[in-house]
This record gives structure tokens, C-alpha cells and sequence, in this order.
């Protein structure tokens, strides 16, 4: 009798945890058991792993093969614990060294003719690994390149279980193997030309640029209410293009949400903060995060460290909108299911469009609405009170007229270049203000910090925010957004402190819609 050992990683959310496999090669009838609370892709990995041995010249020995995931009552899932069963087994039937299989962990999914499939989240569970003290990982060679952006971990990249085997010791000559390559996502919008689009295209609206900017210096939500052709979805495209670049740990969270989405991390880490623009027939699923079988990341948690755009707001269900309420809170997306409970980060920043009416044309000079004040008051309430008291800024965008096109052409337009240096500048205040704090930007802050006695505005300058919660106007989630507004403000004009311009300024951008 005879036991072979090594690691896999199992995935829930981003979090991953390395699990133990043993096979044990006894006696009794043939059979082919695995236990462990497999799910049923990961049970069927008997007749994969059988027939993918006995296709790369190793065939295992007709005998009762049981096979372990320990812990036990850790939920697993998913086809990447194929390569991991196969060469615990194959150490069990003594083909490969056991030492050698032992001491990696091993990642990959299993074709029938012995090939190797890349999986989806190879990156957040190299990352796991390495986390859990693990030296070294062999995945397959599709998902080499993605692996290898972990640091400080050795990537071992096998075409086929073969090529698996003989790493490991066994006495086989080496074959050629075809590669399993997926097929990559195509290409987004603009990126034939790699032209991304610039601020310096939005025509008039410069309250509507400014607010752009103050969003992104301090991380805001933002709302924007205006009739079709007024520019809203312009404006929420070109919000990325202003932030700044993301740092090697956020780079690498946002690249493990893609990889565990099926979005594989092509030609190393993005810096560039993501844009997730989900249809308004999207379902909570969608959006937040779910799944049957596995549970994928949402909209939300693959905008994270990005911009979530909701184009046509008040289409979306107001059941599905509501689901952002506790990411919008948190930063993170929780899905629970019966066995388990998935996180995914989503640290985004909301940009919700919507038009003033059913039709549209409601507050516009030539435009005849013919809804009726129920009809609106009905189409916004699906943007519900306690979602639109979590956005930050709340702005009213109209129609350029002619004159005020023809007199954009005259004067100089901000550029994206121009926007991202200031947003920069603004951040790098922020930063250096909370380097004691755990936090970075103003949206992060909590309103208990901003109150504080040692943070706290002089009753002169928080005057306006404080007569707004006295009347009602402002609730206290509300009066501790506009205090975060207010110094962001500040940080853009390289202030100090928050002067009561920048209070009346913050009340103003929340208040206009």
C-alpha cells in the first residue's frame, strides 16, 4: 500500500486556501473514489484523470485508488484539482517521486488525451500559494505567463501530464505536445488606433468636467441627471482616463478579479483603473456576484479600483440596484450561498446616468415633455433614497446651445493630461494628510475621523453643512459625505484646510440635482 501527497488551492472569492490531496493506491476491487465535499466537475475528474494517465504513457494500475482533499470540510470546486489528483496518484502507484511531488503545488485541468487546459484564477491562487509559504507551482503553460506575475514564487509551466511525470522523475521520453491556447478577448474600443478617449473632446458643460475631477482627486460617487445628448456617458467614459495609474498591489487585485472572471491577464499587469459599463437587464448575479457551480465576480467587483458606469440608471431593476448599497459602504461584495460564503472586492467609484423623465425632454428650452409629474417622480424613485444618499456628487447636465458651442471653439479645453495632474496633485495631499490613518483618499475616510475633535471645521466653515442637517436637507451620511467633498476640494485648491468656500462648494455639488 502505498500514499502519494501534494497541494492544490481552492477558491472562494479571492481568498484562497492550499488543500492536501492524497491518493492512496490499496487493495480490493478496482475503483476510482475521491472524497472531500468535491463538487461534481471536480467529481467527474475520475474519468479524466484515468484516461488522460493511460493517453500519456503512464497508466495507472487497476486497483481501488481512493483520493483525499483535505480539510475536509472546506467546499471545493472547479476542474483545476485535475493535475493535482493525477500526479498524487501517479506518486501513489510509485511512477514518480513522491518527494518531488509533494513539495509543489499544482494547478491545471485535464483533457483526455493528456493535454492540460488552462483555468480560470491562476492568479489569485499563485497568490494564495504563495501566501501559504509555497515555493513552487506548476500550472498549464497557457496559464504560465499569468502565474509569473506573482513574485517570489518559482512557476513550473507543463504542456501535458507527460511532461508532468517526467519532471517529477518518471523514466519517460519527452513527446511533442500541442498547446491548449483560449482564445483571447477581443480587443476594446479604441484600441486599434490606441487613441483613448481625451476630456479635451467634451464641449461646454465645464461644471459638469469640474465635477469630473473633483470625483476623481477624492474617489467620489457621482450622479449626473440631464436629457439624451447632453453628454453624460462622454463625461463617465473619460473618467478613467484621469486617475491615476494603479500601484503593484491594487494592479494585482484588479488582475485576479479578471483572471477568476475568465478574463485572462494577457501581456502582464494593466495599471489602468477598469471601466465596467453592465446592461441595464443586467440581474443581481451580474452585477454583484454569483454562480451555481462556482461563483464568478460582478460588474461591481470587476470595476474595483475602477469606475462602475450605470448608463440609463433608473432602467435597472430597483432590486438590483439596491445590491450596491452594502458595496457601496464596505468596499467589498459579499455573495452567500448554503455551504459558503464568497468576498470580492469592490472598491469602485459609482457614475450613474439618468435622464429627468420617461421621455426625457422634461427642463429642456425646445423639448416638450409629456409626462406627468407622477410619471417622473415615479421614473427617479427607482433610484432609491438610501442609494442616492450614498453618492457624493449629484449634478444637473444640460444641452449645449450653439453660442456656447461656437464660443468652446474659441477657448482652450482641459485635457485628460491636464485633469490627471491635478487629480495627482490633489491625491498626493490627501495621502501625505492621512500617511498616519489607513487610509489614502478622501472617500475613505469615516465620518467619526472627520468629527473629530482634532479634525473637526470650525463652526464658521461648517455652517452651511450644519443648517442643511438641522432643516433636514442633509442627512447624517449625507453631512459626512459633504464634509469628504469639502476637503476635496481643499486638497485641489492646496489648502490646508477646508475654507467655508469649499463647504459651500460641496453642498452645492450634492444639492444640484
Amino acid at each position: 500500500m502505498s500514499i502519494g501527497r501534494t497541494r492544490a488551492v481552492s477558491l472562494l472569492g479571492l481568498d484562497g486556501a492550499l488543500v492536501e490531496v492524497e491518493a492512496d493506491m490499496g487493495q480490493g476491487l478496482p475503483a476510482f473514489m475521491i472524497i472531500g465535499l468535491p463538487d461534481t466537475s471536480l467529481g467527474e475528474a475520475r474519468d479524466r484523470v484515468r484516461a488522460a494517465a493511460t493517453n500519456s504513457g503512464c497508466a495507472l494500475p487497476t486497483r481501488k485508488l481512493t483520493v483525499n482533499l483535505s480539510p475536509a470540510s472546506l467546499p471545493k470546486q472547479g476542474s483545476s484539482f485535475d493535475l493535482a489528483i493525477a500526479v498524487a496518484a501517479l506518486a501513489a502507484a510509485d511512477l514518480v517521486s513522491a518527494d518531488s511531488v509533494a513539495r509543489v503545488v499544482h494547478l491545471g485541468e485535464l483533457g483526455l488525451d493528456g493535454r492540460l487546459r488552462p483555468v480560470d484564477g491562476v492568479l489569485p491562487a499563485v497568490l494564495a500559494a504563495r501566501r501559504a509559504g509555497a515555493v513552487t507551482v506548476m500550472v498549464p503553460s497557457d496559464n504560465a505567463d499569468e502565474a509569473s506575475l506573482v513574485p517570489d514564487i518559482r512557476v513550473v509551466a507543463v504542456a501535458g501530464l507527460r511532461d508532468a511525470a517526467i519532471w517529477h522523475g518518471a523514466e519517460l521520453e519527452p513527446e511533442p505536445v500541442d498547446v491548449i491556447v483560449r482564445p483571447r478577448p477581443p480587443a476594446g474600443p479604441g484600441s486599434d488606433d490606441g487613441r483613448r478617449p481625451d476630456l479635451a473632446d467634451v464641449v461646454g458643460n465645464s461644471d459638469a468636467v469640474q465635477a469630473l475631477i473633483v470625483a476623481a482627486a477624492g474617489g467620489h460617487h457621482l450622479l449626473m441627471v440631464g436629457p439624451p445628448g447632453a453628454g453624460k456617458t462622454m463625461l463617465a467614459s473619460r473618467l478613467p482616463g484621469i486617475l491615476p495609474d494603479l500601484d503593484l498591489d491594487a494592479a494585482l487585485e484588479v488582475g485576479s478579479v479578471r483572471s477568476l472572471a475568465g478574463r485572462p491577464v494577457v501581456g502582464g499587469l494593466d495599471h489602468r483603473p477598469p471601466f465596467e459599463s453592465p446592461h441595464h437587464t443586467c440581474s443581481a448575479a451580474s452585477l454583484i456576484g454569483g454562480g451555481s457551480a462556482v461563483i464568478r465576480p460582478g460588474a461591481a467587483s470587476r470595476a474595483t479600483r475602477g469606475v462602475l458606469f450605470l448608463d440609463e440608471a433608473p432602467e435597472f431593476s430597483r432590486s438590483v440596484l439596491d445590491c450596491l448599497r452594502q458595496p457601496l459602504e464596505s468596499g467589498e461584495a459579499v455573495v452567500h450561498r448554503s455551504r459558503a460564503v464568497a468576498r470580492f472586492p469592490a472598491r469602485f467609484q459609482l457614475v450613474a446616468a439618468a435622464n429627468p423623465c420617461p421621455c426625457g425632454q422634461y427642463g429642456t428650452r425646445d423639448g416638450d415633455c409629456e409626462c406627468s409629474p407622477h410619471q417622473r417622480r415615479r421614473y427617479l424613485a427607482k433610484l432609491s433614497g438610501p442609494l442616492v444618499d450614498r453618492i457624493d456628487l449629484q449634478l444637473r447636465v444640460a444641452r449645449i446651445s450653439s453660442a456656447v458651442f461656437r464660443l468652446s471653439e474659441q477657448v482652450e479645453r482641459t485635457t485628460t493630461a491636464d485633469a490627471r495632474r491635478l487629480v495627482e496633485e490633489a491625491r498626493a495631499r490627501a495621502a501625505g494628510r492621512l500617511a498616519e490613518t489607513p487610509w489614502r483618499l478622501n472617500s475613505e475616510v469615516p465620518g467619526t475621523w472627520l468629527r473629530d475633535r482634532g479634525n473637526r471645521l470650525p463652526v464658521g466653515v461648517s455652517l452651511p453643512a450644519d443648517r442643511a442637517l438641522e432643516t433636514g436637507a442633509l442627512t447624517m451620511r449625507g453631512y459626512d459625505r459633504v464634509l469628504r467633498v469639502s476637503w476635496t476640494l481643499a486638497d485641489l485648491d492646496g489648502a490646508d484646510r477646508p475654507e467655508r468656500s469649499h463647504v459651500l462648494g460641496a453642498l452645492g455639488l450634492r444639492r444640484s440635482v
